[in-house]
């Protein structure tokens, strides 16, 4: 049986419970939740509108397991466990119990094996999954939801129709690229260049939307330009030529300096395959602004602390030290910026002196994500490096922290995610460039031309 894409837009509808109310007739479909959904987005259990959602026990189990935990896991099982007692006292959730959304909430004990469903007893998925096979032999039309691809084939094989849980998810291969070309007659070239701006309305730019004019007939006269509004292009600023002595060597990387440079934008995201300088740019950036034209206080860059391969397990000495290693790619950047800003630095201070001045200055500061909910970060340029390993809600969550005078970085590769739970149209980069294309606030680019190195280009495009 083939699996099944869900989109929530099935729309609730009103309903007033009563204490003490509970529900005795099964609806129309029947979604069984494993944990994994539950510790991705801990509002899931309201999506099903008008139908009934089951929670097997061993699901509470492992929620219970996760509720001490200080990362997003850990809040988004708290969140459960205090929905589920709220609902608790409208009834009894082993009986079922009716939702605003007119849907119904039950928690299952996992029956005895079946015989023939082949699974094993102890495995815990096997116990969340056997809750679901006993309600399709029941005649239920059941839906297992779960974002573990194994669990899925697992209930698939055994005639379970399966389900990711997508509410937030975008369809990648159409996500905005903040670019695009346009073939013009060539007076709309000429007038562009005479009168430093165009205005084509058919166009209905998004903002700060970058456009490459293309003459007909003539494809060596272009015309590089940005949306201004109200149908208008205007040219890029001709001052951004070189950005703390490094100087952009694609039309991506000049695009992506002009909405770093810009402190109208206040949140910019860069998406790009490794070597196509995200965070170069973005660190050059930065520094610039802060150390020279003193428009932030200082740089903030904090990544996910996700490791690729199998974790090194933990780490000695203090959370600097700890974060040392974590951070070694902007430690690399950081290196190469220096070296190229320090050629005439007449105290011959060597390129980690200068590092470690900025650092024990404070004037860029490293954290781990852990440690940024319940900031309020005021005139700070904060980088957010390979934020592809983030949720939807943890990036809603860093964007928020951002004070009066901030601007926000987001960077990373949507095919290069470590995250187990998360995909090139579920993860929290992707969904954040989306969703806020449409404000004037936000500027967005995606780089395809790793300038890294010829090998790092082919490895890149081949491996």
């Amino acid at each position: 049986m083939p699996s099944h894409t869900f989109i929530m837009t099935i729309a609730p509808q009103k309903y007033t419970a009563h204490k003490g109310e509970t529900a005795a007739i099964m609806s129309e479909k029947t979604f069984v939740l494993d944990t994994n959904v539950l510790l991705h987005n801990h509002t899931c259990i309201e999506s099903f509108a008008d139908n009934t959602v089951i929670l097997p026990m061993p699901v509470i189990e492992e929620l219970d397991k996760f509720k001490k935990e200080t990362s997003e896991l850990g809040r988004n099982a708290r969140g459960v466990i205090r929905r589920l007692d709220a609902l608790r006292e409208r009834g009894r959730l082993g009986e079922g119990v009716r939702m605003e959304n007119g849907g119904i909430l039950k928690i299952m004990v996992s029956p005895s094996p079946a015989k023939d469903s082949g699974l094993e007893e102890e495995i815990t998925d096997n116990k969340i999954i056997r809750v679901a096979y006993w309600l399709h032999k029941q005649g239920e039309r059941v839906y297992f939801v779960s974002k573990d691809i194994n669990a899925r084939i697992k209930a698939d094989a055994l005639g379970i129709e399966v389900m990711d849980f997508e509410k937030e998810k975008i369809n990648f291969e159409e996500l905005f690229s903040g670019y695009r070309e346009v073939t013009v007659n060539p007076r709309i070239i000429d007038e562009f260049y005479a009168n430093h701006s165009v205005e084509i309305p058919d166009l209905n730019l998004l903002p700060n939307e970058f456009v490459n004019l293309i003459s007909e007939g003539t494809e060596h006269l272009t015309a590089l330009g940005r949306a201004g509004g109200n149908g208008t292009i205007i040219p890029m600023n001709s001052k951004i030529d070189s950005v703390f002595h490094i100087k952009p060597r694609s039309r991506e990387q000049r695009m992506a300096l002009e909405l770093l440079m810009d402190d109208s934008v206040h949140l910019v995201t860069l998406v790009g395959k490794a070597g196509t300088g995200k965070t170069l740019l973005a660190l050059a950036a930065g520094l610039e602004k802060t150390l020279h034209q003193k428009r932030y206080d200082r740089i903030l860059v904090t990544r996910p602390i996700m490791p690729f391969g199998k974790d090194i397990g933990y780490l000695p000495g203090h959370k600097e030290e700890k974060l040392a290693n974590w951070m070694m790619p902007i430690f690399d950047n950081l290196t190469y910026l220096m070296l190229k800003s320090g050629a005439n630095d007449q105290h011959k201070n060597t390129v980690r002196d200068r590092i470690d001045k900025l650092l024990h200055e404070e004037t860029i500061e490293l954290e781990a994500l852990t440690y940024i909910r319940g900031r309020s970060i005021p005139r700070q340029f904060v980088i957010v490096d390979e934020a592809q390993n983030l949720t939807p809600h943890e990036v809603k969550t860093i964007i928020s922290r951002a004070g009066e005078g901030t601007k926000m970085i987001l960077t990373g590769d949507p095919y290069q995610i470590d995250n187990p739970y998360l995909d090139a149209s579920s993860n929290g980069l992707a969904y954040a460039v989306e969703r806020m294309k449409t404000q004037a606030i936000h500027g967005h680019v995606t780089l395809t031309k790793s300038e890294r190195s010829t090998l790092a280009a082919i490895a890149a495009n081949l491996l």
